[in-house]
């Protein structure tokens, strides 16, 4: 009736359930009714669990919506968070009644969700704190041997494993003494292997949780003994978040105890603090961090931690990584990091009693960790290759990077002459101390009044210049003395005169230094080439960052280069020289005398730069190739772009005996077999840095070329002797040849198509050159052309419209080529190249079908009636290709064609949506071939998920370079130093919907073509 009170809840007036029992039991009814997944009495009764839970399976509506269980995503954490919340509170509010009452305990078992006989467990040990511990422990054991036992692991649901592993993690921290021990831990240490990283990562935050609770170590131990192996290994799991929580947890067993990890387990952990992935650096890190703390001293705890720190780094061999280094203890050590103070007392201070000397080794180690922990602060980002660039900081970081760098200015401003002082003769450690003061904030200089120590700087400055003459060195004093020379800063003027003194000096000890050096002639001897040599170091260095034209630094060097002496120095020198005064033109007005005098300038250095390129020196040869693509590109066309053509007279053509004299220098020098590069250091084998060095090299010789070709200052058909090269090559420069190739398809697809074929006829006349007419198409030699064939015409992409003239001016010019040379012997043999046909076969499925009858009509001009009929193996190629423009032509479909060929044949799309496919004869127009976007997006989408495009050889690129409107899409792949291309429109980029008439005349072609515009790139 209204108004009764049940367990102290009132009933309102209008029937809905607000009692705990009527909502249970309205619910119960409601799910009966919408589904068919309830469990009843009867089923209790009559069956077993197995037969219950099949019986359940066989009539559960899986399409149903309405089962709060089977959904996902927000709503289901939402209803999950709601549905344990009410679990925990039904059984407290029955915890005196029918929670022990059997009928009513397997009714709430009776619920599908794993999650909720969890729950229960949970709220069953909060009860067996206080009273009937062993009618509940009992329930407990029940559920967790008919529920934990077999979902915490065999569940294919990932989120249920690792609901499994929450819930025992619970269990152990709220009632330890029933389930922390080796029965239950053992749960968790086998999910560590789980499949799913969730999963494994919910079993380390479990273990974190517990070791973070030291009065549960000693239960722990035998559980550490066990898997600390798997835990130690999970360090280098796949998931970094796995990765990182695996690290903390290790760090949680260090602090429980420090004999829990052998020496072993702490080399697997240390070594990932050069882990390129900062979380888990960081984490690696804060464990070092640990380490290190229990070596802290009492007379000076920084000082010990400073010397652990870099006996660290000079074990672990990454000599080049000290940035990574410092950045992974950042976050954790940035007190020790930043004692400034701390590290230059242990440079420069005798050892206390009981201390011993720094080696050589360890200073200047100590001395990168310096540098390195300067940058780090003075910049505020982790170093190259650690996160995803720069981010913005927050007004807290950057106060903190304000206040770091004014305290480690103040502090180096006095103490850096020092340092310089003490290790000036020392390379290595100079380069390093040079570096410092490019992180100051050079205002405390005029501020703080301190220009005393502006000038001992500078002084030590000079002495290290006037002492050195590796390059590490004068470069790095070279950029200090320019940032100290900025135009905004009020010591300048101080600069700027020390540092001219010091030109001045340098450039009348070059200039005498030269002088005798010519004069003596072949009677110089090796001090006084030495002595021009190293002024010509200092000098270039200099150079480099600073203009000194007012010094006539070229002229000087010119004679050098005349008369053959330190030409790669002079070259550089040169180099700079011309590049400054290139830059002083660009930026004023320049006067026609001026452009002329350049010009002059720049077309005798390109001479003597092409005389070296047959020095015998290997070194001279290279750096004067890399100065000669320079500056062609430099000097190009493109100089113009951007209102600037008044520098016309400035422009340079290499003409063809330099075009072809780079090549062969590429073909020499780049393309070569690694036994030919290790033969030519007298034998030794090279090791692994030295090989990985030269390879750069390499690469860096045929990008500066490639460039020369793609902004067209060198003939596209110089393209073919590198294209030829792609599959011998692919693991060195593939990705550099491939960017070639879609740049030129760009510039100029049918003239790209020619190069293609022409690169292909050259490694078939090199073919028969080895093997004779008589070619074994079985050979590898053979199916190595055949298969560098395929991916030249996966190139084309799936587009045949944009492509076809393209597509049919390389099949023209493969014909041609077949049947250029008849047989010596009788007019009746095969011609010497009619074997190229079966490569041109590669290419036929590129072909449209009212195409491939124009291009057998074009074939057929070259045949006679025997020819057609002879059946003799050496005939095999011409009937294959004849054969392969013959047939398939129902594959074609609007202007989509997909295929790609095996080595043992071709895989043509016979098969596609049929949807698509009812083309009548009636219906289709030989002459123009129309496709809807839809259609066309239909099809592309059939093509691709039948996986027409072989995994194993994806297509070197996909044409996408021209759009519908005609415009380009640049591919996203550049070369890291290319300029941006903007491409003009070209007129050989036709998207007609049929060849013309009389496409195979060659009287027409040329009467088409029509010159191609230059390339114009921005280059300032």
């Amino acid at each position: 009736p209204p108004g009764r009170r049940v367990n102290g809840a009132q009933r309102n007036g209008g029937g809905n359930p607000v009692t705990l029992f009527e909502m249970v039991k309205q619910g119960k009814s409601a799910m009966q009714v919408q589904h068919r997944g309830a469990v009843r009495i009867e089923m209790f009764r009559n069956m077993q669990n197995v037969e219950i839970i099949r019986k359940m399976t066989e009539e559960f509506d899986e399409d149903s919506g309405d089962y709060p269980l089977t959904i996902s995503g927000p709503l289901w954490n939402k209803f999950r968070y709601s549905y344990c919340e009410f679990i925990a509170v039904l059984i407290r509010q029955c915890q005196y009644s029918i929670i022990y009452d059997e009928l009513h305990c397997n009714r709430l078992y009776s619920n599908r969700s794993n999650c909720n006989r969890l729950i229960i467990i949970r709220c069953y040990i909060c009860l067996q704190l206080q009273e009937n511990q062993d009618e509940i422990e009992n329930m407990m054991n029940s559920i967790f041997k008919g529920i934990f036992v077999h979902r915490y692991r065999l569940d294919a649901i990932a989120e249920i494993r690792a609901i499994c592993i929450e819930e025992i993690r619970v269990w152990m921290q709220i009632y330890s003494d029933a389930f922390l021990n080796d029965s239950y831990l053992k749960y968790v240490g086998w999910t560590l292997h789980d499949r799913q990283g969730e999963v494994r990562l919910k079993c380390l935050k479990a273990l974190q949780n517990l070791y973070s609770h030291r009065e549960l170590f000693q239960k722990l131990e035998l559980f550490t003994n066990r898997f600390k192996d798997r835990i130690v290994s999970m360090t280098l799991d796949k998931e970094y978040d796995v990765a990182v929580e695996a690290v903390r947890l290790i760090i949680l067993v260090l602090q429980g105890s420090e004999d829990a990890l052998s020496d072993d387990d702490c080399e697997n952990v240390y070594h990932l603090v050069y882990s390129a992935h900062r979380p888990v650096a960081l984490a690696a890190g804060d464990f070092l961090h640990q380490a290190l703390a229990k070596h802290r001293g009492r007379s000076s705890p920084n000082g010990n931690l400073i010397r652990m720190l870099v006996l660290f780094f000079l074990e672990s061999e990454l000599h080049e990584h000290a940035a990574y280094l410092v950045d992974s203890l950042w976050d954790s050590s940035q007190d020790l990091l930043k004692d400034w103070e701390c590290m230059t007392e242990v440079l420069l201070e005798e050892p206390v009693q009981g201390e011993e000397v720094l080696s050589e080794r360890q200073e200047s180690a100590l001395i990168e960790l310096i540098v390195c922990s300067i940058r780090q602060a003075a910049e505020a980002h982790p170093p190259v290759g650690r996160g995803t660039g720069k981010r913005v900081l927050t007004a807290k970081e950057r106060k903190t990077q304000t206040d770091d760098r004014n305290k480690l200015t103040e502090h180096f401003i006095m103490s850096l002459p020092t340092l310089l002082s003490k290790y000036q003769a020392d390379s290595e450690k100079v380069a390093n101390l040079l570096q410092i003061p490019q992180y100051f904030n050079l205002d405390i200089y005029s501020t703080g009044r301190m220009e005393k120590h502006l000038d001992a700087l500078l002084k030590q400055m000079r002495l290290v210049v006037e002492k050195h003459t590796e390059l590490e060195v004068l470069e790095t004093c070279s950029k200090t003395f320019s940032i100290l020379c900025s135009e905004e800063l009020s010591i300048m003027n101080r600069v700027d005169i020390a540092w001219s003194q010091l030109i001045d000096e340098l450039t009348d000890r070059f200039s005498h230094a030269v002088e005798e050096l010519l004069q003596e002639g072949d009677e110089a001897d090796d001090d006084d080439i030495y002595s021009v040599l190293s002024s010509l170091k200092r000098l270039t260095a200099f150079h480099n960052a600073h203009d000194l034209t007012s010094w006539d630094l070229f002229g000087t060097c010119y004679r050098l280069l005349r008369a053959g002496i330190e030409r790669i120095q002079a070259l550089q020198c040169s180099h700079y020289s011309i590049m400054w005064q290139l830059v002083k033109i660009t930026e004023g007005s320049p006067s026609k005398d001026d452009l002329i005098a350049l010009r002059r300038v720049v077309k005798s250095f390109l001479a003597v730069c092409q005389q070296c390129l047959s020095n015998v020196n290997t070194p001279v040869k290279e750096q004067a190739f890399m100065l000669l693509c320079d500056l062609l590109m430099i000097f190009s066309h493109q100089l113009m772009a951007g209102g600037r053509e008044g520098l016309q007279p400035l422009v340079f053509h290499p003409d063809s005996v330099l075009q072809n004299e780079l090549l062969n220098f590429v073909l020499d020098h780049v393309f070569i077999e690694q036994d030919e590069e290790n033969q030519s250091v007298d034998g030794d084998e090279e090791d692994e840095a030295n090989k990985i060095e030269a390879l750069h090299k390499r690469r860096n010789l045929l990008a500066a070329f490639s460039k020369l070709i793609i902004y067209d200052i060198v003939d596209m058909s110089a393209a073919a002797d590198i294209f030829k090269h792609y599959m011998k090559y692919y693991n060195d420069y593939g990705d550099i040849i491939k960017e070639t190739l879609s740049k030129t398809r760009q510039m100029d697809k049918i003239l790209c198509a020619k190069t293609l074929i022409l690169s292909l006829q050259q490694l078939f006349n090199e073919l028969i050159q080895d093997q004779g007419p008589n070619l074994d198409r079985t050979s590898a030699h053979v199916s190595g052309l055949k298969e560098l064939a395929r991916r030249f015409a996966l190139t084309f992409g799936l587009d045949q419209i944009k492509t076809r003239e393209a597509v049919a001016t390389l099949h023209k010019d493969g014909i041609e080529f077949a049947f250029r040379f008849p047989n010596p012997k009788r007019p009746d043999c095969p011609p010497p190249n009619l074997a190229f046909l079966e490569v041109l076969c590669e290419f036929s499925s590129k072909l449209l079908r009212q195409d491939k009858k124009t291009v057998h009509s074009y074939l057929e001009k070259f045949l006679t009636e025997q020819m057609c009929e002879r059946r003799d193996d050496v005939w095999l190629p011409l009937i294959s290709y004849r054969n392969s423009l013959l047939t398939g032509g129902d594959d074609d479909h609007g202007s989509i064609t997909s295929s790609s060929s095996s080595k043992t044949g071709s895989i043509r799309s016979r098969k596609s949506c049929a949807a698509h496919r009812k083309h009548t004869e009636g219906e289709e127009d030989d002459s123009k071939l129309s496709l809807e976007s839809s259609q066309l997006h239909t099809i592309l989408s059939c093509l691709s998920s039948r996986g027409l495009m072989e995994d194993d050889a994806e297509p070197i690129f996909e044409d996408v370079m021209m759009s519908s409107r005609g415009q380009l899409e640049d591919m996203n792949e550049e070369f890291e130093d290319t300029m941006v291309i903007d491409l003009p429109p070209s007129c050989n980029r036709r998207e007609r919907a049929e060849l013309r008439p009389n496409f195979f005349d060659s009287a027409a072609m040329m009467e088409d073509e029509s010159p191609r515009p230059f390339l114009l790139v921005s280059l300032f």
